[in-house]
Formats: structure tokens, sequence, C-alpha cells
């Protein structure tokens, strides 16, 4: 009777290691003739890092492509809407700038070749050249402005996508629910107010 309950539980556990080894697939190698193990793991993908890049390279070659698209929602229209917006504003505001300038540097070479006032008669030169300074100083400005505006475009595309793809799956989660708060005792009586209880499981 032993010898059958010894046999029997070393069937079972030989049915179950025989389960447990798979075949390993091989594979002819062409130039030795000889046969090797397949390697039957699949390589990482990292998609979003892939998405990133393609993100950042649309809105490299046109600013707000990118977002576009990562999928077109209202928060990413209103982004590239605002990336336009930025544009516009630098835009009128380098031409409203330039023109200025180009007052100030025609009305010093009038004076340098003339010797007189053609516009400001009762402004002294070295307001003149005070002005032209700051209005020269301010396209510059815009212009390193227009160069953030564009980088930041490309930036944002790229971890719009990214996060896009990120997904915690069952790592992480959070759950918030109404709750009651006990805030002590009052006059002998235990009094509780209204709350949010948040709980984050990992």
């Amino acid at each position: 009777m032993y010898k059958f309950f010894l046999l029997s539980a070393l069937l079972f556990f030989s049915a179950f290691t025989g389960k447990a080894q798979q075949v390993t697939p091989l594979k002819k190698d062409s130039t030795t003739g000889k046969t090797a193990p397949v390697d039957s793991v699949k390589p990482y993908i990292n998609v979003g890092k892939i998405a990133g890049r393609r993100a950042a390279i649309r809105s490299a070659m046109l600013p707000g492509l990118g977002q576009i698209r990562n999928g077109l929602t209202i928060y990413r229209g209103l982004k590239v809407a605002g990336i336009y917006t930025g544009a516009t504003l630098l835009t009128i505001s380098y031409i409203d700038n330039s023109k200025k300038y180009d007052i100030f540097v025609n009305e010093l070479k009038y004076r340098a070749e003339n010797g007189k006032a053609n516009l400001y008669e009762n402004t002294p030169d070295d307001r003149l050249i005070q002005a032209k300074d700051i209005y020269r100083r301010n396209k510059q400005v815009i212009i390193f402005s227009y160069v953030g505006l564009y980088l930041l475009n490309i930036i944002e595309a790229y971890i719009d996508a990214r996060l896009a793809n990120f997904d915690v799956g069952d790592v992480a989660g959070i759950k918030i629910t109404p709750d009651m708060i006990n805030t002590g005792n009052i006059y002998g009586m235990n009094s509780a107010a209204p709350g949010i209880k948040i709980a984050i499981s990992f």
C-alpha cells in the first residue's frame, strides 16, 4: 500500500514537470549547417519614445502638427491656437518696433547729413540714440521669443506624445470617495464634518 502511494505521487509530480517543460524551436544556421535554439522572447519596443520622436519631427517641420497628430482634442486644439496666436502677436510687435527703429535711424542720418532736425526738432541726439537702441533691443528680444516659442512647441509635442502612450495599467490606482471627518469632542459630543477620502494604491 505504501509503495502504491509513493508510485502515485511520483507519477503525479512527473506529469507536472512534463507540462512545465517547453519545446525550444530550433533554427538551422546557413553558414555552419548546425541547429541552434531560436530566441522566442520578443524585443521590447518603447512605443512612447517612438511616438515622441515622430511628434517632435512633425512639430519641427510645421508648428502644431505634432500636437494634432497626437490626437485632436479641444485641449490640443487650444495649444495649437496658442502657438499661432503667440507667433502672430510677436510678428505684429516686430513690425511695429522695426518701423519705429527705422524712423529714428533715418532721423539720425538726416541730422548727420544736413546738420538740422527733420521730424523731432526739440529732441536732442542722445535721446534719439537711446530710443533707437531700445527698439533695436526689442527686435532682438522678439527674435529670441520666436526661437523659444518654436522650441517650446517641439518639446510640448514630444512630452504630450510620451504621456499619451504612458500606461500604468494595474500598477497604480486612485479612488476618491466622500467621507465624514471626525473633528473631535465639542461639549462632550462627537462632531463630524463632510470631507473627501483619497485612496492611492500601488
